[in-house]
């Protein structure tokens, strides 16, 4: 028989049932002499536990559907941004009607909150109130990108823009009900996982709405037209997929009034936080994204700056950067169910904006001058120093790896904070709240011309300190609390 002098570690050693008869004489309970061998002990017990639960939530019909969800929710935000940009200039759109153009297709995924009650509020009379509605958008999805083969940019410019903004409305709409969705299928012990899964099909998505669509065009059928039809047939097997997809389990009736849809949800959101709580909590949304939206809107054109050919630039960021950002997104999710959520942000944000190193290696390696507008005639005669095509490879996959980890904790901290009875209404505001980050960066053009590109991606990196900074007030916040979130 065998005798513990710690108590504890002796009651946790009959729960894992290692004290069982059948364990007795085995050689592994002789090892048990003292207290660090029975550390280990319960340490490989809960490693094989653990990759256990893993295998059975990655097997399981809700990550699949989560996978096909995440994808349709990707594909039509590129169809009608570099994929139609790529079109209206190849059919000698002018310049400021394209940059109109953008400005116009934006402003339903930046406002998507303003509808989101009515989502969360009716419920369609099949299939539930987040299955019935992804099923609804969809289908119109399917029509209005199907009918994006009517249209011709060089005819009738007007006709593809009213068209693109049906498509921008409509997929705003189903990134409501998708991150909905997604915050009420899965349970705490499922949602790091699930949120990794559903960001790399949504990044799967990304490829296929651009590179793919790209590749079509090119290589198939030499005209958008027939293109956007075979987009069509991308979204119509992600219908498909949600048809099999299963239901919510979540028993919270939608609010009783429209009313109700719109004013709860904010007052239930500071109730359970308390006013600091939650305003600091919104402040953080936008600041922790503030780094990203710099790159985001600065990247391109650095590289187009240190020139790095249009070809270069789309093999590496649209196909090879992706595929990164899918790995980092699906490591994320693993990572996070071993780790809190706060430390998982803390950790990924320090190490995205380590990551950016790489650019300013390429950036002092180059020069770049960001004052110059003639790009091709710099570029013409231009050599590259030694080793800064294996930077760029480098700053570029760094960068979308580290970003997927990112957007999987910070998906997975939206959902957190989220009251399942208005899922939709508190998710899209939260998640509208990001768009605050690239109208806060708008000038930040101006900004590299007065500093430079190296100086440029040293503010990037700084940053973001003041989120992490705040990050470490909500995080003992919450302790104190005593709220849900600790538990993810």
């Amino acid at each position: 028989m065998l005798v513990f002098k710690n108590k504890t570690a002796a009651i946790r050693i009959m729960s894992l049932k290692i004290a069982r008869s059948e364990y007795i004489g085995h050689p592994i309970c002789e090892m048990i002499g003292n207290q660090n061998s029975l550390a280990e002990l319960l340490r490989l017990e809960n490693r094989v536990t653990t990759v256990n639960s893993l295998l059975q939530v990655f097997q399981s019909r809700k990550m699949a559907a989560l996978l096909f969800v995440g994808f349709s929710s990707g594909l039509p935000i590129l169809l009608i941004f570099k994929t139609v940009q790529s079109w209206m200039s190849d059919a000698g759109t002018d310049l400021s009607k394209i940059g109109w153009y953008g400005s116009l297709i934006g402003f339903p995924y930046a406002f998507k909150f303003l509808w989101s009650p009515l989502l969360d509020r009716y419920v369609p009379p099949f299939m539930g109130r987040r299955k019935g509605w992804l099923l609804i958008i969809q289908s119109l999805l399917v029509v209005s990108i199907g009918a994006m083969a009517l249209q011709d940019p060089a005819k009738n410019l007007d006709l593809l823009a009213i068209n693109s903004v049906i498509i921008a409305f409509l997929g705003a709409s189903q990134d409501i009900v998708a991150d909905a969705y997604r915050t009420d299928i899965l349970s705490e012990a499922e949602a790091p996982v699930g949120m990794g899964i559903f960001t790399a099909g949504y990044r799967v998505a990304l490829i296929v709405a651009f590179a793919g669509a790209s590749k079509l065009f090119e290589n198939v059928f030499g005209a958008w037209q027939p293109v956007y039809l075979a987009m069509a047939g991308f979204m119509l097997l992600g219908l498909v997929f949600t048809l099999f997809a299963p239901e919510t389990e979540s028993t919270d009736l939608p609010p009783a009034t429209l009313t109700d849809a719109v004013v709860l949800p904010f007052a239930d959101f500071f109730q359970r936080k308390g006013f600091i709580y939650g305003s600091s909590v919104l402040l953080f949304i936008v600041t922790y994204k503030v780094s990203d939206a710099m790159m985001g809107a600065m990247s391109i054109p650095f590289l187009k700056a240190a020139c790095f050919t249009q070809g270069q630039i789309g093999d590496i960021n649209g196909f090879m950067g992706i595929v990164a950002a899918i790995v980092g997104a699906l490591l994320g999710g693993v990572l996070l169910t071993r780790i809190s959520v706060f430390r998982g942000l803390w950790l990924f944000g320090s190490l995205q904006a380590i990551g950016i190193i790489f650019y300013l290696l390429l950036a002092q390696a180059i020069n770049p001058d960001p004052a110059i507008t003639d790009l091709a005639k710099v570029c013409q005669n231009f050599t590259l120093p030694p080793f800064s095509y294996q930077l760029f490879i480098l700053a570029i996959n760094v960068e979308n790896f580290c970003g997927g980890m990112e957007s999987t904790a910070f998906g997975l901290f939206l959902m957190s904070m989220c009251n399942k009875q208005f899922t939709a209404t508190q998710i899209a505001l939260l998640s509208s709240l990001m768009a605050l980050s690239k109208l806060i960066v708008a000038p930040i053009g101006d900004v590299v011309k007065s500093i430079g590109w190296s100086n440029f991606f040293w503010l990037s990196m700084v940053t973001i300190i003041p989120s992490l900074i705040l990050l470490v007030f909500l995080a003992r916040a919450d302790k104190n609390l005593g709220t849900t979130l600790k538990e993810y």
